[in-house]
């Protein structure tokens, strides 16, 4: 369990803590010579076996409100600590506001210093403290009078804390790792060490992590979790970790960095959140304020634009756009903080809903309706909603990306949710099924409207079954979907076209006879066909009539133009496909180069380069540097099947 003190400056958070655990949390030269808290202080209490409070102490000056919501970034318990002297003081309403917008789940009110003032002074503080924290997060929580330096109430405060450290409930580990780093320095003999919170997920000592600002890899010595020595650090603990790397002389790594695993998405400049404006600010929020954001142990200055109205009202809540002047770490349901432009006053503060914003349209209200979907904690009532509003298809990689889902939760979510799928170079894209069924009719229509247009054509080209509709999806979305329902019988593909299974196209009689003389002449060297011009004059044609001749046989599905000057029968094509679907299997990274093509299929080094860009065209695969990944099947990229029958 994780507990921060927040209080006015000098009301006596350093030595409580030191009462409580026999460490002095100020350590550093400036705070011990001007006896005030500069930084983040820690201490460690152990409360039984296997469980020990992390204490974080924050500074009181407002001039150090910076480091103050630094160490309130996931903590679970808060000491609300006033001195009985002064009772609360600006500062102290301050972080009371900033505590109730950040949502703390539970606290304390300690009242201090109680050996400097009368009984009746006692009565008359805890009072008004009741009055204080009435309408917040902390509204209810038990108040404890202490004297730091007498020990009154000392062991009262301890013994509750203990209580509560025993009961606790660790945090869902779910997520990928998420530490937020709060100090980074370099141990003589020991090399870097960060500290910080964990956010979400799990690490174990001797994993590969991503420090996600200086986007450098690393791998993680070891690491202490709650003042000890472990294997492995998870969610709701205090880290420090010990890396190490090959880039790490290289890497800026500060306070405000992310130490990440997995697929966490890079920094972003544009964050969508529902921000809660103060009831104490004197106007509303209105469109593109300059404001100061503060999201787990960084800051950052930009502007908020305003969703869906001119303004936000104080004391009511609204849907922002964060307009950030550097990209910073952030996921669904991070906390922030806002105040102003200058960083002396909280103006509100709120929760992260989506982290990828469209380029234009951020305030339609497709958008907004997004943002509602997106907004709630649970990934499968969030994910079955958003499917139904998307038309075009949900982006499943940035739902799971934002979500912060590993590989193996957004499977087993996607397997529970029911929806079709199509693959983008961008990612996944989920359809429910009534979004489905209306692609499958809208397709069905502008298969219908292409014939009683152009009665003698084979059909659309399968990336524009779509053409009319309205719908717009990338072109490898398209000819996914148009796969898909080949597979399911709905339309017939045939070479670079596709229609309705009753339509069966004719073959005129012309191209029938050019074709069977054509025909042989690839069959008989299928691997390395004849140039153009070596067809022409096997058959003794013109060469711009035999062209044209192939050309219409390659919309009937007969042959397929892989250069300007050949052309290879599906079947061959979908032969050579399905090598290359082996030496990717067999290459151990998933991709097949263009030297292992050669060899295997031997065919030459520039009939190879050929075939494999021509794959890259129809996305049966995809370029990777020098070698290519495999985005799907050959059985399904190449139909050898012979539609006309005047052959």
């Amino acid at each position: 369990m994780i507990v921060t003190t927040a209080g006015h400056v000098d009301h006596g958070k350093t030595l409580l803590i030191k009462a409580l655990t026999g460490v002095d949390t100020d350590r550093l030269p400036e705070e011990k010579k001007r006896g005030l808290t500069i930084d983040l202080g820690f201490a460690y209490l152990p409360v039984g076996p296997g469980k020990t409070i992390g204490f974080i102490d924050v500074p009181g000056h407002e001039r150090f409100i910076r480091n103050m919501l630094c160490g309130v970034a996931g903590i679970d318990f808060v000491l609300l600590v006033i001195a009985a002297d002064d009772g609360p003081m600006p500062q102290t309403r301050e972080h009371l506001a900033i505590l109730d917008l950040l949502d703390v789940p539970s606290g304390a009110i300690v009242l201090t210093k109680l050996d400097r003032v009368a009984p009746e002074r006692v009565a008359e503080i805890s009072a008004e403290i009741s009055a204080l924290i009435a309408g917040t997060t902390l509204a209810g929580a038990p108040l404890f009078h202490v004297s730091a330096l007498t020990g009154v109430g000392i062991g009262e405060l301890k013994d509750h804390l203990k209580r509560i450290a025993l009961d606790f409930r660790p945090r869902d580990t779910s997520g990928n790792f998420r530490l937020a780093v709060d100090r980074c320095f370099n141990l003589v003999g020991t090399g870097m060490v960060v500290t910080g919170t964990a956010i979400s997920g799990t690490l174990i000592a001797g994993a590969q992590v991503r420090a996600l600002m200086a986007d450098v890899t690393l791998r993680v010595r070891s690491i202490h979790a709650q003042n000890t020595q472990t294997e492995s650090g998870r969610a709701g603990e205090r880290c420090a970790l010990n890396l190490a790397g090959t880039e790490i002389k290289h890497a800026q790594i500060t306070r405000g960095e992310w130490i990440v695993t997995g697929e966490v998405p890079a920094p972003t400049q544009k964050i969508d959140a529902r921000l809660r404006v103060l009831a104490g600010e004197k106007q509303p929020l209105t469109h593109w304020t300059p404001v100061h954001v503060y999201l787990g142990a960084t800051d950052v200055t930009g502007r908020a634009v305003v969703l869906g109205g001119p303004g936000i009202a104080p004391g009511e809540s609204g849907l922002v756009q964060l307009v950030l002047e550097r990209p910073i770490g952030a996921l669904h349901g991070d906390k922030l903080i806002v105040r102003d432009q200058s960083s002396r006053r909280t103006i509100g503060g709120g929760r992260v809903i989506d982290i990828f914003p469209p380029a234009r349209g951020r305030a339609k209200r497709q958008r907004l309706a997004y943002l509602a979907a997106m907004e709630g904690d649970d990934d499968q009532a969030a994910l079955t909603t958003l499917l139904d509003q998307a038309a075009d298809g949900l982006d499943l990689s940035r739902f799971a990306a934002s979500r912060n889902l590993t590989s193996d939760e957004s499977a087993a979510l996607f397997g529970r949710v029911p929806m079709h799928t199509a693959a983008t170079e961008s990612g996944l894209l989920g359809f429910s099924p009534a979004q489905w069924n209306k692609l499958r009719i809208a397709i069905m229509d502008a298969l219908a409207t292409s014939h009683r247009r152009a009665p003698a054509s084979v059909g659309l080209a399968e990336d524009r079954i779509l053409h009319g509709s309205g719908l717009r999806l990338p072109r490898e979305a398209v000819i996914a979907i148009a796969a898909e329902l080949a597979r399911e019988g709905v339309i017939v593909k045939s070479g670079a076209g596709v229609h309705p299974p009753s339509r069966n196209p004719k073959f005129s009689p012309a191209d029938a006879v050019l074709w069977q003389k054509i025909a042989p002449l690839l069959d008989r060297n299928a691997l390395r066909p004849p140039l153009l011009r070596e067809i022409a004059q096997a058959i003794g044609e013109d060469m711009k009539k035999t062209e044209l001749a192939l050309q219409r046989a390659s919309r009937y599905g007969l042959v397929l133009r892989v250069s300007q000057n050949r052309f290879f029968l599906p079947s061959v094509l979908r032969q050579l496909g399905e090598l290359a679907q082996v030496l990717a299997r067999q290459s151990g990274n998933g991709r097949v180069t263009t030297a292992a093509f050669r060899d295997r299929s031997g065919i030459g080094r520039r009939l190879s380069i050929e075939v494999l860009e021509f794959f890259d065209r129809v996305k049966f695969t995809r370029r990777v540097g020098d070698a290519r990944e495999i985005l799907r099947p050959a059985a399904e990229a190449f139909i050898d099947k012979q539609t006309p029958a005047e052959i």
